[in-house]
């Protein structure tokens, strides 16, 4: 491949290639050595140009009875969400994702980053640069403690919540066409940890938050608003992507939207079918720098758990992003904001390192 097929680098506001780890999918080994399925290992990185990302630490939950990943394809759904997750098995799943992403390190196949300098120079260099980042907070106590001990191992970065609720506050369904308010605000609990992860310099991640929830972190925060992996609402009307308002939220607060590459956050029609075009997910970015400018748009792919376009199909895909996008009028300037400085810019003021 040409360097203008890979380069710049992109750096990815989401992942799940941990819970293939904890699935017992792939090894570390295997992710650093290539694998034969999946959307990441570090030689398709290399290839595609995947520089790094967020790796997020989620806690499956049991399939919801009489659903199906089919259900996503009916011109109209509302999946019910799985029940709340008890606190143990919670803090028991999360401390092994943990340990599953420093596995990798070991591995070779990834650079654990804690300031955004460290992140910069691993961006360049022969491994995934990686922020360790927990999509739903199932694994902390009421108390946070917890909180501070994964903070001591290296989070900096967090979702209060997945689709289903916790003890923080609730998420979004699985719904088209739908829109996010779709229940109440933060909790008490919830309140804490937003003010504790700012005083921590954790980022707080809005994506799957409802809408409550959303405006509850927008007036409790002092930190820009984040959504690592969200689309926009107007182009494709789906529960989990957000609306102007929210986005002129996140602009009004210097913050940052990834965009998504899951196909039902993509479509028109919010079916989770790859055939479609990049030429859509054109439509979404132009409509978040419309609101967010330039520099608070980034993307955040879901590799690893979603289906994504056929275009693209896993990270070595992503020379076909760039080239829809230079086909779209990107310059290198703005090219380059959005593979990664945008990212490298809301962490700093963020993490304040």
């Amino acid at each position: 491949m040409t360097d203008a097929a890979t380069t710049p680098p992109i750096f990815d506001g989401h992942n799940d290639l941990v819970l293939r780890l904890l699935r017992g999918d792939v090894t570390p080994e295997g992710v650093a050595a290539g694998l034969p399925d999946g959307h990441i290992d570090l030689p398709r990185a290399q290839a595609g140009g995947l520089g790094g990302g967020f790796f997020a630490v989620f806690v499956p939950s049991p399939p919801v009875p009489g659903t199906s990943p089919d259900d996503m394809n009916q011109p109209q759904y509302d999946l019910p969400l799985p029940l709340m997750l008890p606190e143990a098995e919670g803090r028991d799943v999360t401390i092994k994702g943990i340990a599953a992403l420093e596995a990798l390190e070991r591995a070779g196949a990834v650079t654990l980053c804690r300031t955004v300098d460290a992140l910069e120079e691993a961006l360049f260099g022969p491994t995934m640069a990686a922020i360790m980042h927990i999509e739903g907070a199932e694994g902390i106590d009421p108390g946070l403690e917890q909180l501070h001990a994964l903070h001591a191992r290296g989070l900096r970065s967090l979702g209060p919540v997945w689709s289903r609720p916790t003890i923080f506050g609730h998420g979004v369904p699985f719904a088209f066409p739908s829109g996010p308010d779709t229940g109440p605000g933060l909790t008490d609990h919830g309140k804490r940890l937003i003010r504790e992860c700012n005083a921590l310099k954790i980022m707080v991640d809005l994506s799957h938050l409802n809408e409550k929830g959303v405006n509850d972190v927008a007036a409790i925060s002092d930190a820009p608003l984040v959504a690592t992996h969200s689309n926009a609402w107007a182009v494709t009307p789906h529960s989990r992507n957000l609306t102007d308002r929210q986005l002129a939220m996140i602009a009004e607060s210097d913050g940052m939207v990834g965009i998504n590459f899951a196909s039902a956050f993509l479509r028109s029609d919010g079916q989770m079918k790859g055939d479609v075009p990049l030429e859509q997910m054109m439509r979404h970015l132009d409509h978040l720098i419309g609101i967010l400018g330039e520099d608070r748009v980034g993307f955040g792919s879901d590799f690893d758990g979603a289906l994504v376009p056929d275009e693209i199909v896993d990270c070595a895909g992503l020379p076909a992003l760039r080239t829809a996008m230079r086909a779209h009028g990107v310059d290198e300037a703005l090219m380059e904001k959005l593979c990664w400085r945008n990212w490298m810019r809301v962490l700093r003021k963020t993490w304040g390192a």
